[in-house]
């Protein structure tokens, strides 16, 4: 990645989300090329806090019709950042 904006694209809040917040853990949509050293690069700049984990998925897009003409959803990654005992990012 160029940029370090340009690994997240957004804070994810939904209630798996919300319910891991107690375990100091949050939820990105990221850019499907970029990695766990990017991600953890990008989520230190941005919010300047100190990540000790990464874990990653891609969520593949699914089938969808509009009538007569079949589509497809957009593939999506999702990251799940742990940070340092202490930090926290303001979802406000």
């Amino acid at each position: 990645m160029e940029k370090t904006y340009g690994a997240i694209k957004a804070l994810l809040q939904t209630e798996k989300g919300t319910a891991m917040l107690a375990q100091n853990k949050y939820l990105f949509w990221v850019d499907k090329k970029a990695n766990k050293i990017e991600i953890k690069k990008a989520i230190e700049d941005i919010y300047k806090v100190t990540v000790t984990k990464v874990n990653t998925q891609i969520n593949h897009g699914k089938t969808r019709r509009v009538r007569y003409v079949a589509g497809k959803t957009p593939d999506r990654k999702k990251a799940i950042v742990q940070l340092k005992q202490g930090d926290k990012i303001d979802l406000t």
